[in-house]
């Protein structure tokens, strides 16, 4: 098991999404390790990508170890989020896992994945793609970037969060968020690695949460909306 950089940044937004580093030998292997599997993953997916190849059980294994190391990390830090007391990291399962090589053009559409978590992890970053992502003057998440979808309806809310992703960069987040990919013109490859984790324990069973936060902040905001009416009408 390689030792992961624990220098995170835990998005004070809606769900609980975790950005940090991998390490350059866990990078490697991640790369490795995707190159040696031809699984087609392009039929289970919604993204509009050049190739995207699925691991296999016997890599999935190799990796779990590294993964949870990372998973544990997240449960800290949703511990922190949430203000619960850390609890002893669950057991994960990982379900699937895949490689994308995104080329010009391609592009991933709002979606969002099975599962309690999910990750994404990026293994090569070229120059031309950074430069065009650096001249970019718009407001969505720019050429090749990256945007998570929460909170569209709510009034005065933040309904998204965008990121240029570095190399080395992994996002963890709950597997109902949404997000996508914008798409990019820099002849290169961008590869990055996905997957889904399954667990049963209470802790990450955070698949409701977005209709209970929902429900109680459009509660709250009723109850303002009538304090607000009774308060205009006792000054006419």
């Amino acid at each position: 098991m390689t030792k992961q950089q624990v220098n995170i940044q835990i998005l004070n937004w809606g769900p609980c999404v975790v950005r940090m580093k991998i390490s350059d030998e866990f990078k490697k292997i991640l790369l490795d390790e995707g190159e040696k599997n031809k699984i087609d993953f392009t039929d289970k997916l919604a993204g509009i990508l050049d190739k995207e190849t699925g691991y296999s059980e016997e890599s999935k294994k190799r990796l779990l170890p590294n993964i949870s190391e990372i998973l544990g990390v997240y449960d800290q830090a949703y511990c922190k989020y949430r203000m619960r007391n850390y609890e002893k990291p669950p057991q994960y399962v990982l379900t699937s896992m895949w490689i994308n090589y995104q080329k010009p053009n391609d592009f991933n559409p709002p979606h969002d994945h099975d599962g309690a978590l999910s990750f994404v992890a990026y293994l090569q970053i070229p120059e031309a793609l950074k430069k065009e992502n650096a001249a970019y003057k718009g407001k969505s998440c720019g050429p090749g970037g990256i945007q998570f979808l929460f909170g569209d309806g709510i009034r005065n809310a933040i309904t998204y969060q965008s990121f240029f992703p570095e190399e080395n960069d992994i996002f963890i987040f709950p597997a109902w968020l949404k997000h996508w990919v914008a798409p990019y013109k820099s002849d290169c490859t961008r590869i990055s690695v996905s997957g889904n984790i399954h667990d049963s324990a209470p802790l990450n069973n955070i698949t409701a949460f977005a209709p209970k936060y929902l429900e109680k902040k459009e509660k709250k905001e009723s109850e303002e909306n009538e304090q607000y009416l009774k308060e205009l009408k006792g000054k006419i």
